[in-house]
């Protein structure tokens, strides 16, 4: 008893320190580590198993040898006992034997399982967890319009093994989505739960739960003949139904009220065309931009025209003669026009990528973003992934990295920000924002909106503490290929560009005067399918005066 309490005691201890390690489904690269933990375990388990049976064997062999012996000494227990080696067998069994026996029997061979579950449940993910990754699919379905059978039958663009969703799983999806008042994700939800079901699949939920969230959900989207139709459906399967003939009562007196108000007097019947995508309106939320955004993210509405095509071009870069370079120029590509936007090749070797990641991987923590109003960091749902920060004196292959950047950018490295490693999770995101700080006003060229403000409020100078200024630059290096999303799209412009395992893009945030270019506003796609690993480097104001000098006007 004091050993299963102290194993309990341990196991609480574990689960409240990794409560403050959450969020692994932020992680891609972190959550690989669980797939070998959850190995380990299963190998455990059957080594209990095997135990368990040996176990058993060794019970009913036990059982078998002491059946044969009550069977011959309870037909003539006197004359069994006559003959004086069964007495002292008798004795000797009931002495040692069954003692030995009761000792195997209270034997428990769970006990190497239990702590091993307990040394790994540390490395667990939680309820937050579970939830974010549930909330990351229905961003997907979002972002890269997918219907709820295609994330259940795993019918996902470049995958090659289906993963599939059951009936329960499909339930789950929608309970979460419930919970959190998100009535259209729980409406697609609980409908593909109910289709499946209805199709004979196996499951554990009932459909009277099913379709009590269904209904419920339904209405809340406004549409009161469905919502009349499901329930009505509910109390046929269930008459006894705590919620359903009160809710049913209510939305037909509703519906009725609302005839009224119509002069209607014949209620149209509820359609029978099953519910998918897009037979409700998404409900807008808090970012402006977002159809243009995720619009791009599907490769929908890149302004990228012939003309525009023909003014990008192809060249070698030596960094005006830099001695690094000139044996080795960098291949530099134009991406955009205006803003300027290239992409180098070859900017990071596969064993380079592979040093920076082993060194980011044990410290990636969960990204933060500066709170416009406090300008404290902080974690954020329009944020989600993990990152660490890497010095240049930590290994030759960081200063090696630093060094180049430096060269190939011409701007000098020594007031630039750490390098930063990003590993995105499931759906991994960074929805629009800015990298330099900024300021609430338009830019205007001659009477022109340059680059529209979307209403964004002040915030305090976020870099003021670093004495560094402004973020004039960003350099990203591509440490993965993606599959499927996880583009970098530029939404004030219509520009995607789409990640490459080695290569790099660069462009400036801040104008020669050093006002904020809003045109930069930049956004990472969620991923849909793949690991997406970068790198970026932040280069600030101080110390390029004389490297990239002020313009004449304020856009230069």
């Amino acid at each position: 008893m004091r050993k299963h309490l102290s194993l309990l005691a341990l196991a609480l201890v574990c689960c409240c320190f990794w409560s403050v390690q959450a969020e692994v489904y932020t992680s891609i690269g972190q959550m690989t580590d669980l797939i070998y933990t959850e190995k380990e375990l299963v190998q455990s388990l059957k080594e209990y198993i095997q135990a368990e049976e040996s176990k058993l064997a060794a019970v009913k062999s036990w059982a078998n040898k002491l059946d044969v012996l009550t069977r011959a000494s309870t037909s003539d227990p006197e004359v069994y006992l006559a003959h004086p080696v069964n007495a002292y067998k008798l004795m000797k069994r009931l002495n040692t034997e069954w003692s030995e026996l009761e000792s195997l029997v209270l034997q428990d061979p769970s006990d190497g399982f239990i702590s091993n579950m307990t040394v790994h449940r540390q490395y667990f993910p939680d309820e937050e967890d579970e939830k974010g990754a549930a909330k990351a699919l229905m961003r997907l379905q979002d972002t890269y319009k997918l219907d709820s059978e295609s994330f259940s039958k795993g019918k996902l663009p470049g995958m090659h093994h289906n993963a599939i969703l059951t009936v329960d799983d499909c339930y789950d999806m929608g309970k979460t989505a419930y919970n959190e008042a998100d009535y259209y994700h729980a409406v697609l939800w609980m409908q593909q739960a109910l289709r499946q079901m209805d199709a004979g699949e196996e499951h554990v939920v009932s459909k009277s739960d099913v379709l009590d969230y269904l209904s419920y959900s339904v209405y809340q989207m406004g549409d009161l003949p469905r919502a009349i139709e499901l329930t009505r459906r509910l109390v046929a399967i269930d008459s006894s139904h705590q919620r359903a003939g009160g809710n049913l009562r209510y939305f037909e007196k509703l519906l009725s009220k609302q005839l009224k108000e119509l002069n209607q007097e014949v209620q149209e019947p509820a359609t029978e065309e099953p519910i998918q995508l897009g037979t409700y309106k998404r409900p807008k939320d808090y970012l402006p931009e977002r159809e243009i955004y995720e619009g791009l993210c599907r490769g929908e509405g890149v302004k990228m025209t012939s003309e525009r095509r023909s003014r990008l071009y192809c060249r070698y870069h030596d960094g005006n003669r830099n001695p690094r370079l000139l044996l080795q120029p960098m291949k530099e590509e134009d991406e955009w026009d205006s803003p300027h936007i290239v992409r180098y090749l070859n900017a990071l070797s596969d064993s380079e990528i592979e040093k920076i990641k082993e060194l980011a991987k044990p410290r990636l923590a969960r990204a933060t973003v500066r709170d416009p109003k406090t300008g404290v960091l902080t974690t954020a749902n329009y944020r989600v992934s993990k990152s660490a920060w890497l010095e240049g004196e930590e290994d030759p292959v960081i200063e090696r990295v630093n060094q180049r950047i430096e060269d190939i950018t011409g701007l000098t490295t020594q007031t630039a920000e750490l390098l930063q490693i990003a590993n995105y999770g499931v759906g991994g995101q960074y929805e629009p924002h800015f990298d330099f700080s900024r300021r609430p006003q338009d830019i205007m060229v001659d009477g022109n909106r340059l680059a529209t403000f979307l209403n964004y409020k002040d915030e305090p100078d976020a870099f003021k503490t670093l004495g560094t200024g402004n973020r004039v630059a960003t350099f990203l290096n591509y440490m993965s290929d993606v599959e499927a999303g996880g583009a970098t799209v530029f939404p004030d412009f219509g520009a995607a560009i789409y990640p490459k395992k080695g290569t790099a893009v660069f462009w400036y945030n801040l104008f020669r005067s050093g006002e904020g270019d809003y045109r930069t506003r930049h956004a990472a796609c969620p991923v849909l399918v793949g690991c997406k690993w970068v790198s970026n480097k932040w280069i600030h104001e101080r110390g390029q005066e004389f490297r990239r000098p002020c313009g004449l006007t304020e856009v230069d």
